[in-house]
């Protein structure tokens, strides 16, 4: 199955999410802050990342600034879960190349485990 980073800076729910995706087969490492998820991922090498955007150190706007900006992240497929409405960030996050963007408040663990395969497998935009 894929290699998935969580950076998520409330402990609960980065643990919620990374119960479900091992459960469904996949190796899963969560940092809690995006100056820890972009080491993180830098070291893990992730096929997926599930990115909050507000989170301490460095947002998860920032972080996945920085991200798209090396060679080893510009690709990795990027799922946006965050409770901050997607008419807020649109326009900003368009050109770094996010694959979806979900509402927290809006969709299960269990909802978002089910469109990981999806994402996945989707060609990338």
């Amino acid at each position: 199955m894929a290699k998935i980073v969580i950076v998520e800076d409330e402990v609960a729910i980065a643990e919620m999410y990374r119960f479900k995706l091992e459960h469904a087969g996949h190796q899963v490492r969560s940092a809690h802050n995006g100056q820890d998820g972009l080491a993180l991922a830098q070291a893990f090498r992730p096929d997926l990342i599930l990115l909050d955007l507000m989170m301490p150190k460095m947002s998860g706007e920032e972080m996945l600034k920085q991200l798209r900006a090396t060679d080893w992240g510009k690709d990795i497929k990027v799922v946006i879960l965050t409770n901050i409405t997607e008419d807020t960030n649109t326009a900003r996050l368009s050109d770094l190349k996010i694959e979806r963007y979900i509402v927290k408040a809006n969709y299960t663990p269990s909802q978002v485990a089910e469109i990981i395969p999806q994402v996945l497998t989707e060609k990338a935009k």
